[in-house]
């Protein structure tokens, strides 16, 4: 439990709170002490002002009458005062017997005597357990007044506040605890059912998904993320399985013929051409099979952004129009006419090898679906935003509708019975290479009646 999470996080906010708090006592503290003292030394130093007016008016005599009332009407506990010489000698003054401690302070003389007008001090009496705010002032030639009240109201206060705080302190400690933890394990749910349905799928079922609370918060983009994960994974999973038995029944078939050629030329075969034969026909199998292979690692090192490209500046016009020609033998052997219309004038940044192979397997699967007597449209053109356009049309058999959201994927072929040749990886790997190199390619068909196969490329 104190290494989970909600545990940190209630922690965490437990002493953020609490400094939070100490800090604000803190500062209504201060507060509060300089409002007390500010206002004490302003009724202090409107009763020097009182006093000196009197001296003025009246004579010292008056100053002495008005201090004993003054005294008396208070309290003497409450407020005292001294007339002083220069020496610092008192020569008049209230009853001092509460306030017998407390002296006069000759730096405070000192300073009056160099001009200052007036100067306050305080003075703790620890037997008393208070405090005592003073004030020196000059009222008249040779005369100081020491004025003092007592800050026994204010301690009071002080001693009340210090008796609350240390309770409240621990009551909203306890507070801020349980409301974090609270807060913590609210704000975790979500997190908590990722964990459960990680669980679930390490447990095997890829088909559980995280729930959305739908607060459109950071918990509900970590769900729609982690959930856009899993379907990613279970379509993985469920491609390395077609994978699979793609490859075990392609594999199947040269396999099984190599076995059946070397069996029939050990068996039955009498002469050096019956042997040699064999060996032809195993040759030819192992092509097709290390041609399968290495179609497979293109695709799975293009999709994964490992294959280490060779990227140039490339005349795409150059590029289809090579391809064309290359294959424009195999088209006549079939009857069809090819016709290429290059007319992009631009250039492409990528790999020469791969984009050649992509062209020449668009083209290739067009011959390879298309009857005898049709045509093949090959063109080139420049799009919106500066893209180039591959566009590959023919008159062939075309591809059912169901067909179309697959015929990307790797060793699908729509024909069941794949009695057509080839391996199934020809338009994986254009859709690979159109995307690396940060392209697209889109398919639109008609059944009978062809279909039309489009890339579009980024230009330089």
């Amino acid at each position: 439990m104190v290494r989970t999470l909600a545990f940190r996080l209630t922690l965490w906010y437990a002493i953020i709170f609490t400094l939070s708090a100490c800090l604000a006592f803190l500062i209504f503290y201060l507060m509060i002490t300089s409002f007390f003292r500010e206002q004490t030394d302003s009724d202090l130093l409107k009763q020097v002002g009182v006093f000196t007016a009197v001296l003025n008016a009246d004579g010292i005599e008056a100053v002495e009458s008005l201090a004993e009332r003054e005294a008396q009407a208070s309290g003497e506990r409450k407020i005292f005062f001294r007339l002083l010489y220069p020496t610092g000698i008192s020569f008049s003054s209230s009853n001092m017997s509460f306030w017998r401690d407390i002296g006069v302070t000759r730096a405070s003389i000192d300073n009056i005597m160099d001009g200052t007008a007036y100067v306050y001090e305080t003075i703790s009496i620890p037997q008393k357990k208070q405090r005592v705010r003073i004030i020196y002032s000059a009222i008249g030639s040779g005369i100081i007044l020491q004025l003092g009240y007592s800050m026994e109201n204010i301690t009071g206060f002080f001693q009340a506040f210090q008796k609350v705080f240390i309770p409240g302190m621990l009551a909203l400690i306890i507070m801020s605890a349980g409301f974090g933890w609270f807060m913590a394990k609210r704000a975790l749910v979500g997190v908590g059912a990722v964990t459960r349905t990680a669980r679930n799928i390490s447990a095997g079922r890829l088909e559980e998904r995280v729930p959305v609370p739908g607060k459109g918060d950071e918990i509900d983009q970590l769900a729609n993320t982690f959930n856009a994960m899993l379907d990613r994974i279970e379509q993985l999973v469920a491609g390395i399985k077609e994978i699979g038995d793609n490859v075990a029944h392609d594999l199947k078939s040269p396999i099984t013929a190599m076995r059946g050629a070397a069996e029939v030329a050990l068996t039955t075969g009498k002469s050096r051409a019956d042997l040699e034969r064999m060996g032809a026909e195993t040759i030819e199998a192992c092509d097709h099979l290390l041609n399968m292979i290495n179609t497979m690692l293109t695709i799975s090192k293009t999709e994964a952004g490992v294959e280490e490209w060779q990227t140039r500046e490339l005349d795409i016009d150059e590029i289809v129009q090579d391809a064309c020609e290359l294959l424009d033998a195999l088209a006549a052997e079939r009857s069809i006419k090819l016709r290429c219309e290059a007319t992009a004038n631009t250039h492409i940044l990528g790999d020469i090898s791969m984009i050649q192979r992509m062209v020449a397997n668009l083209i290739d699967n067009a011959i390879k679906y298309t009857p005898t007597g049709g045509r093949i449209h090959v063109a080139t053109r420049l799009g919106a935003d500066d893209r180039v356009v591959i566009t590959v049309q023919d008159t062939g058999i075309g591809i059912p509708r169901d067909d179309l959201p697959h015929i990307f994927d790797r060793f699908y072929r729509c024909d069941p019975s794949r009695s057509t040749t080839g391996a199934g990886l020809g338009l994986s790997l254009v859709k690979a290479v159109a995307e690396a190199h940060k392209g697209r390619v889109e398919v639109n068909s008609t059944v009978e009646q062809g279909s039309l196969f489009k890339v579009t490329l980024p230009t330089k």
